[in-house]
């Protein structure tokens, strides 16, 4: 691995990329899982609550069956509707059982306006705190004072609301059942309730059907004297009219148009033996037009009736005379030459044959003309017949128009008379026979136990209430992480090397750190503590089997891999935010080199807010300053732990420095590091953190290596990714990330199933663990 071989990643939407699989899902499942449980107790307990507050109510209910069939004795009805029109028909009843209408015939009938067990039962807490909101809101209220009448139909109204309240109908699956329920916190009163609203619905149906039926009695009485009155008149003017304009009738139908019908069939008869006549006629006289020979050696006669078949059928034997010469001409004509006697009469029989059949086929052809003249004259004659009879029916035509208008309204106030009889009849024989078309087939009785609250349901529901709201509350929290919890998240966010975890140090911290008067750096080495560093800062040299120290060797591994070529390496530590343990990571990571021989230098570089150097148990006089401004050699203002050898080069800040970069950066830290590789394995630097200065960046291009440090579920992704891909050559020496102050024990539920963090509780046994105290002062050190 070299400096370069680590480039981030371009900046990019985590939801967006990130897919959660089953894996993932079990991971966040396991770490909410405590969170979830809360919820789940908490719902739990609040339905206990609930369910100790709230009064019993108790549920009673009756069945309705819709069934016309009882009054189809009396009355002609058409069969029930189905589909759609069912379920129009069994919901319309089911709002009718909710009106207020049949509320309030409930509330009169049972005088429940006056029932104060009723009008003011026992209330749970939320029922109770709504009554309240409306008592104060009715309290600011104006309300004008009424007489005794007006409080009465108040306390009615009051009454029909909460029956309304109460009352719950429903159709039973796709029959004609409704259920009617009432429920009250008195099972007698709720039993009674019930049965009265079966009652109310049944007289109800009957008085709906009665005063439908006196209205439509009375209704159509009126209307049938109107209709009747009307139909005559019409009839009246119908045969008026008839009479006056001569429209006589025979067979349905009037002589006018009888005769014209006549003439058209004539007409087509006509027609039709015209173009017969005509077809004959261009036959024959093709023939005749195509010569002698030709019409003797090509025609073909049809056979016809009468004395034109007579003829036809004497052109035809001439023909096969003609044929039988012609034939014997020729067989004479090749065995005896064609001047032989026999054969010249036998021409001279074939050319008169010839002659006599074409004289034949003119003849013909001049009597089918005529046949065709005459049929032609008749057609003619015939639709002229036919015009005149349609100009004389014209008139006729128009007084028949309106005649059919005549009879049309005659026909259809006739009709409508007819139906409204009908109705009024039947209207009649139904108002006889009050009977309802609906029965209870279900008596409600009195409850014997209480419908609500349902404690197997409530607490149930309670626990699954609860337990969503957990898992709402964990999913919250698990979209809201953006946090490094795995070495996962560190390769997939910022594509470095991952090296390690560093645990949380705990506890009180009993190790006391006195605090000197300041001292001469150069006695240092001679008297003073053996430690110069406080016990925060040297878990690593105390513990070196714990997993803290490990993962310190593994970040030397890194730096003595990647910088093997480099004598003398520098490296700094740098953090994104203040107070990630930067600080105690670079210190402790110093102790353990210096600890395992190598000579080691720990450079405190972060001029604005030194926390390493206030840690000391030696207060300073002098330090990194000092010797950047040349007033001393920087090897004079170093402490040196007698215990591990550790060199520490201290930063005194009297003042507030405003040039702490250009002082780190400059040609004096330049020579004091080159000074330094000389004398040291490793020159440790501790830098300011990356967000707040530009200190390290201007470092960058003095340190051979960099190992940034984040705190383990507190330091943002995005926002070290931003600050690394702002500062692209920190970012190409990175050695690699740690996660300080990571928690072990929850480590194991951020990792994917098959992780290293799965198997945390394996490496136990490699390890020495124990407990290390951590000051207030360094917990919130701002390096």
């Amino acid at each position: 691995m070299n400096q370069g071989s680590y480039p981030l990643k371009p900046m990019s939407s985590e939801d967006s990329s990130d897919f959660i699989d089953l894996d993932a899902l079990l991971a966040a499942a396991r770490r909410q899982v405590r969170l979830v449980g809360l919820f789940g107790l908490i719902g739990l307990i609040l339905g206990v609550v609930y369910l100790v507050a709230t009064p019993p109510q108790y549920t009673s209910g009756t069945r309705i069956l819709l069934d016309d069939s009882l009054t189809r004795f009396a009355e002609d009805k058409p069969a029930p509707p189905a589909g759609p029109q069912a379920d129009a028909m069994v919901s319309s009843e089911v709002e009718i059982l909710k009106s207020s209408r049949l509320a309030r015939a409930v509330v009169l009938a049972e005088k429940l306006q006056d029932n104060e067990a009723f009008l003011n039962p026992p209330r749970s807490p939320l029922s109770s705190l709504k009554a309240t909101v409306k008592g104060i809101a009715g309290f600011f209220s104006s309300q004008p004072e009424g007489d005794a009448g007006s409080i009465q139909d108040a306390k009615i109204g009051r009454a029909i609301g909460i029956l309304q309240d109460g009352v719950h109908a429903e159709r039973v699956g796709r029959s004609f059942v409704i259920d009617l329920s009432f429920t009250a916190p008195d099972p007698k009163l709720a039993g009674t309730i019930a049965r009265a609203y079966a009652n109310a619905y049944l007289s109800d149906h009957l008085d709906a059907n009665f005063d439908a039926t006196q209205r439509a009695t009375v209704w159509l009485q009126g209307r049938l004297d109107e209709l009747r009155e009307n139909s005559q008149k019409a009839a009246l003017e119908v045969e008026q009219f008839r009479t006056a304009n001569g429209l006589t009738a025979a067979r349905g139908e009037l002589m006018s148009e009888q005769q014209l019908s006549d003439l058209n069939k004539q007409v087509i008869l006509a027609q039709a033996d015209t173009a017969n006549a005509l077809a004959r006629y261009n036959q024959f006289k093709t023939i005749v037009d195509s010569g002698p020979e030709n019409a003797v050696k090509n025609a073909t006669i049809p056979q016809e009736k009468g004395a034109s078949g007579n003829n036809s059928a004497a052109i035809n034997d001439m023909k096969a005379r003609y044929l039988s010469v012609s034939k014997r001409e020729q067989d004479i004509s090749s065995r005896f030459g064609q001047d032989h006697a026999q054969a010249v009469a036998l021409r001279t029989e074939q050319a008169n044959l010839t002659n006599q059949i074409y004289a034949e086929l003119q003849r013909l052809t001049e009597s089918y003309r005529n046949e065709y003249q005459v049929a032609k004259s008749r057609e003619d004659s015939l639709r002229g017949n036919v015009g005149d009879l349609a100009g004389q029916n014209s008139q006729t035509g128009q007084a028949q128009v309106k005649l059919r208008d005549l009879e049309q309204k005659s026909q259809a106030l006739n009709t409508l008379y007819q139906a409204f009889l009908a109705r009024y009849e039947q209207a009649a024989q139904q108002r006889s026979f009050p009977i309802a078309e609906a029965r209870v087939i279900s008596t409600a009785g009195n409850p014997t136990s209480a419908s609500s609250p349902r404690k197997t349901m409530v607490l149930g529901l309670s626990l699954v209430l609860g337990l969503f709201a957990g898992a709402a509350a964990g999913a919250v929290q698990e979209f809201r992480e953006r946090f490094f919890r795995t070495g996962d998240d560190v390769r997939d966010a910022l594509d470095l090397n991952f090296l390690g975890y560093l645990p949380a140090i705990g506890g009180r911290f009993a190790d006391a750190r006195p605090r000197t008067q300041p001292v001469d750096a150069q006695a240092t080495g001679s008297s003073g503590p053996e430690t110069v560093t406080p016990r925060i800062l040297r878990v690593a040299i105390n513990q070196p089997a714990s997993s803290f120290a490990e993962t310190l060797r593994n970040v030397k591994l890194a730096s003595d891999v990647v910088l093997h070529r480099t004598n003398g390496k520098v490296i700094g530590f740098v953090s994104v935010l203040p107070r990630e343990g930067k600080t105690t990571t670079a210190a402790n990571f110093a102790g353990l080199l210096a600890a395992n021989g190598a000579r080691t230098l720990l450079i405190d570089a972060d001029l604005r807010n030194p926390g390493l150097s206030r840690g000391l148990s030696l207060t300073p006089d002098k330090g990194l300053v000092e010797a950047l401004v040349g007033e001393q050699r920087w090897q004079s203002a170093c402490l040196v732990d007698r215990k591990t050898k550790l060199v520490i080069l201290p930063a005194v800040v009297r003042r507030r420095l405003s040039h702490t970069s250009e002082l780190i950066s400059g040609p004096a830290m330049a020579a004091l590091l080159e000074e330094a590789r000389k004398s040291f394995d490793y020159v440790v630097v501790d830098l300011p953190p990356l967000g707040p200065v530009v200190d390290a960046k201007a470092f960058a291009p003095l340190a051979d290596g960099f190992v940034l440090v984040a705190e383990w579920g507190a330091t943002p992704r995005l926002l070290v990714r931003s600050a690394l891909q702002a500062d692209r050559q920190i970012a190409s020496k990175t050695l690699g990330v740690v996660l300080n102050r990571t928690d072990m024990k929850k480590l194991a539920s951020y990792g994917m199933f098959g992780a290293a963090e799965q198997y945390l509780d394996r490496y136990a046994s490699y390890y020495v663990e124990q407990t290390v105290v951590e000051p207030e002062s360094n917990r919130t050190e701002p390096a």
